[in-house]
């Protein structure tokens, strides 16, 4: 598999929405290429009639879909779905698939609760931070977290920070760092929440909070460090008449990631 999409099928003129991840997929090749790299997001919501009667009728393939027409409703075995879309256009190596059946076994293992973390990162892997937001609050209303992998809880509170951070929505991000911090006293999440903390409130606020904890020098100068490189960052600079451009894209990236 390479690095570019070489279409050996034909492109459909009405696409597959992904609701999932906000996107339109106009051809095998990208279906391959989204369930290869999306496994933790490929569930009932991809794999369903729509799916099939769009293979058939928009990439004129009416053999695939009757082969992955048996597994709708039940899809308890990935590769079912799988395994037939890749084979169609021979779209992995040898090495590649081995590496995906290695995967799936790894997926099957799984407990349901790893599984739905999992697809709440990979929603932030694709800047879906609204959805995985909801994912990550859901997993937090579960009982058991840590009896299911040790650290669970306090590593589904971080992602829920970073979620919450690239949204811009800081205050809420700080106190997603601080449940985390407190789930296992862990240094790092220390530092995300001091970080957090310094972005939306004033320097002496500040000052008062590293006081109030008790926080070591080691951490402080952590903290002063990644605050120091932040503000060193050079500002992205906008060419004349390139504004409304820049805009535009800005917002089309906001509203894919909010899902509005």
């Amino acid at each position: 598999m390479s690095g570019y999409i070489l279409c050996q099928t034909k492109k459909a003129d009405k696409p597959f929405f992904v609701e999932s991840i906000n996107t339109n997929i106009y051809s095998l090749e990208e279906l391959c290429y989204f369930l290869y790299h999306n496994l933790y997001l490929v569930d009932a919501s991809i794999i369903n009639e729509t799916l099939c009667t769009w293979i058939s009728e928009e990439l004129d393939l009416p053999r695939l879909a009757a082969k992955l027409r048996p597994h709708l409703g039940k899809f308890a075995s990935a590769e079912d779905v799988l395994y037939p879309v890749f084979k169609e256009i021979n779209y992995l190596t040898y090495e590649e698939l081995k590496s995906l059946n290695v995967k799936l076994s790894k997926l099957d293992q799984e407990s349901p609760v790893l599984r739905k973390k999992q697809k709440g990162d990979a929603l932030v892997k694709n800047k879906m931070y609204v959805s995985a937001i909801k994912v990550y609050q859901q997993l937090l209303k579960k009982e058991g977290l840590d009896q299911v992998k040790p650290g669970l809880t306090m590593s589904i509170w971080h992602n829920l920070g970073c979620a919450y951070s690239y949204l811009f929505q800081m205050e809420k991000a700080m106190e997603c760092f601080w449940e985390a911090f407190l789930t296992e006293s862990d240094e790092k999440e220390l530092i995300c929440y001091l970080l957090a903390y310094r972005s939306v409130k004033k320097p002496q606020e500040y000052e008062d909070r590293l006081k109030e904890l008790k926080v070591s020098e080691e951490v402080k100068n952590t903290v002063q460090k990644a605050l120091d490189a932040f503000t060193q960052k050079k500002e992205v600079s906008i060419k004349p008449g390139k504004t409304d451009e820049m805009l535009e894209k800005l917002t089309g990236e906001y509203h894919r990631s909010t899902g509005s």
